[in-house]
């Protein structure tokens, strides 16, 4: 089976919307016909349920996309405190490893999906262990790498510092997405401006800030187009 497109989802820092986003840009794919699927490869801030640890992040991502993979497969590494995952990990005496993270991530890719997205956790060198971070996972995988921006002030700086260590890594910025974690930001269409000169990719798109934080509505201020083959 012909492999679809995968790509990696990363965040200037964390609470800037990533599975908000990710999961706006699989119904803004399943629009138009293409078949989707996610993984959140490791969770913190995880819920316990009659059916094991669940993460909201991992549920969301779970129901935006078009394929029926069950929770482990979607979300193989679940930690129950909101902290930093290693930190989470440590205390539940686990170990997250990347090569079973990409091992999982692999076999959702390998599943049939035209548009597979791995979203991270946290920023670009989110920390698994005493040497090991999870940009290690879309190195391993040769994935390229969507980067959503949180616009708030600052952003423009995290952006251009996150951009240069994602082609450190040897890997391609496919594009990237600002969304409106805030209202009301000032000098909005400057930053916004500076960020499409400045980033080396493709902006896909400006999600306005919305108190419903509907992800359905928000793949409509979405263009997945330079995401899809040819």
């Amino acid at each position: 089976m012909a492999l679809g497109r995968s790509y990696f989802v990363t965040g200037t820092d964390t609470e800037v919307g990533k599975t908000f986003v990710s999961a706006a840009l699989l119904t803004a794919a399943a629009n138009v016909g293409v078949q989707t699927a996610a993984v959140k490869p490791v969770a913190s801030g995880c819920e316990q349920t009659e059916h094991g640890l669940r993460n909201e992040d991992a549920l969301l991502l779970q129901e935006a996309m078009t394929l029926q993979l069950p929770y482990q497969q979607v979300n193989p590494f679940a930690l129950e405190p909101a902290i930093a995952p290693h930190i989470a990990a440590i205390e539940a005496g686990k170990q997250l490893n990347v090569s079973r993270m990409a091992g999982v991530c692999r076999g959702v890719m390998c599943a049939g999906a035209d548009l597979v997205l791995i979203e991270g956790a946290g920023g670009w060198r989110t920390p698994l262990g005493p040497r090991a971070f999870l940009s290690q996972l879309p190195r391993e995988l040769n994935t390229p790498v969507i980067l959503v921006v949180g616009m708030q002030l600052g952003c423009i700086n995290h952006a251009l510092l996150t951009a240069e260590a994602i082609r450190h890594d040897g890997l391609p910025l496919a594009g990237w997405v600002a969304n409106f974690v805030r209202p009301g930001m000032a000098r909005a269409e400057e930053n916004l401006a500076t960020l499409e000169a400045l980033l080396p990719a493709p902006l896909l798109g400006v999600v306005p800030h919305s108190e419903s934080r509907d992800y359905r509505e928000a793949a409509q201020h979405l263009d997945i187009r330079p995401l899809l083959p040819a």
